[in-house]
């Protein structure tokens, strides 16, 4: 066994060496290709959730059904992919997502919902399409949906339950976890900014703050917490899934905003990460699990959710940490056909092996290639955008996988495909012009955000704000974020 390990990782870093291929080689040519093909698969997607799931959150892509969360639906892919299409484009399509969402949304019903998605799929959305298209419509939207949310924020701490009631205000479930409570301070603060209602930061960066406070002595935070004690219920420190996008909002606050205590909080945070997590191995950096308290490890777990903060470190400008992770990150990925969503570093095992159409990976080559213009990211990201649309396409759609060593398909294709996936594959591929990181953030669910930092205050209220304080020429809102302009789908 200890044999076929390390011939595994030899054969690991072979392969990742191949892929990377003679930098210089990876022509304009074979950029068109490959935004072409990425186009051309957004397109199959959406063609497939229009003639089986139209109306639906979601299309299951095998049985070819439409498939909500709840008792009612949200219009998920639609109002997630619409950015992406207008990046693309694809001006048909988002005229058809915007004409659904305007004729079926609405937030005034009886239902229980879990705070963190609807926020960073709808909340997001809503933001986004708003600031692209300059229909008020969607901000109106945003707006009624925010108010809604806000009583999850009623709890002895101030950090957020994790399910309310849209109606009703209820609330429910008070053992939560850093995501789930920090992640509000990009699509709370656009809300602010662009209503002039400063309650949404100001219950965002108290529920994020509540966290940061609780660290431990190393500055860490555990996985799971009482947001009516505020007492820790498991105190292992990860990168990925439950506590990922609270460091991730942190860092981008201070982008979209300037918010410096915002900033001074990650840098704490990241000093820590690098000091007591980050592990090297053969195959490349990883991020391990440790104590919050200790430091010590707990599993040397690594998956496609911790791909991410290659590209958080990209941003930051720690550009040669964050290319030694995405190196563990591009193994994870050949190693095993596409990522698993969790494997052990150490001794090259899966723990679970799905992959559900994760955009973390091709999200860290995008921002390295942005940052460093090294062309071995382009074919780290050839090589995974290949093999998800020709492993997990089928005649519908594209379809999660159950198993990446079997390639058992599952049978649902998340919103996230639309608007993460194939908008980070087509941003590594499309020409720098096509979107400028000085004017946008992402959000965690690559929404668009209008970068207006107000350096050393954070947020300040301005009083509510229309479209047409955002551009000089106002009938072409989109110039804002891409070289080519679109027009406004009226």
């Amino acid at each position: 066994m200890h044999i076929f390990r390390v011939f595994s990782i030899a054969a690991g870093l072979v392969l990742l060496a191949s892929c990377a291929g003679p930098a210089q080689t990876f022509t304009t040519a074979q950029k068109t290709k490959q935004v072409e093909k990425i186009r051309l698969a957004c397109r199959h997607a959406w063609s497939g959730y229009k003639q089986y799931a139209w109306g639906y959150d979601a299309l299951k892509p095998i049985s070819k059904k439409g498939q909500n969360w709840y008792n009612v639906s949200f219009l998920m892919t639609p109002l997630d992919a619409f950015d992406t299409f207008i990046l693309m484009d694809m001006k048909k399509e988002a005229k058809e997502a915007q004409e659904l969402i305007r004729s079926k949304m609405n937030f005034d019903v009886d239902q229980e919902v879990q705070l963190f998605e609807i926020n960073i799929r709808l909340m997001g959305g809503l933001l986004s399409t708003f600031e692209l298209s300059g229909d008020k419509y969607f901000l109106d939207l945003a707006w009624d949906l925010g108010k809604r949310l806000l009583s999850a924020f009623n709890s002895p701490t101030g950090m957020p339950y994790r399910f309310v009631n849209l109606k009703t205000g209820k609330t429910r479930d008070n053992i939560s976890n850093p995501a789930e409570i920090g992640t509000y301070l990009l699509e709370f603060g656009k809300l602010t900014q662009l209503t002039g209602d400063s309650t949404f930061y100001t219950v965002a960066k108290k529920a994020a703050f509540e966290v940061y406070r609780r660290r431990s002595d190393i500055d860490l935070v555990g996985t799971l917490i009482d947001v009516n004690t505020g007492e820790w219920k498991n105190t292992e420190c990860q990168i990925g899934a439950r506590i990922d996008s609270y460091f991730e909002y942190l860092f981008k606050a201070w982008l979209l905003f300037g918010d410096k205590e915002c900033y001074q909080a990650w840098k704490t945070h990241n000093k820590a990460i690098k000091k007591y997590m980050l592990t090297r191995v053969p195959s490349g950096g990883y991020f391990t699990r440790v104590d919050m308290k200790s430091g010590k490890e707990t599993h040397p777990y690594y998956g496609a959710l911790d791909a991410f903060y290659a590209g958080i470190l990209a941003l930051s400008g720690d550009t040669i940490t964050a290319h030694n992770i995405q190196r563990g990150n591009f193994y994870m990925w050949t190693r095993f056909n596409l990522e698993p969503e969790e494997f052990n570093f150490r001794n090259d095992s899966i723990i679970y092996p799905n992959y559900p159409l994760r955009p973390e990976n091709l999200e860290s080559c995008f921002y390295l290639y942005r940052q460093t213009h090294n062309k071995e990211f382009l074919y780290m990201g050839q090589r995974m955008i290949d093999d998800i649309l020709d492993k997990c396409r089928t005649d519908a759609g594209y379809a999660e996988m159950k198993n990446v060593l079997t390639l058992e398909k599952e049978d649902a294709m998340e919103s996230f495909f639309l608007a993460e996936t194939l908008k980070y594959a087509y941003l590594l591929f499309a020409p720098e012009s096509k979107l400028d990181l000085k004017k946008v953030v992402f959000t965690t669910e690559a929404h668009a955000l209008r970068r207006t930092r107000d350096e050393g205050r954070g947020m300040k209220d301005e009083g509510r704000r229309t479209i047409d304080d955002f551009s000089e020429d106002k009938s072409r809102v989109s110039q804002l974020f891409f070289g080519t302009p679109v027009e406004i789908l009226q």
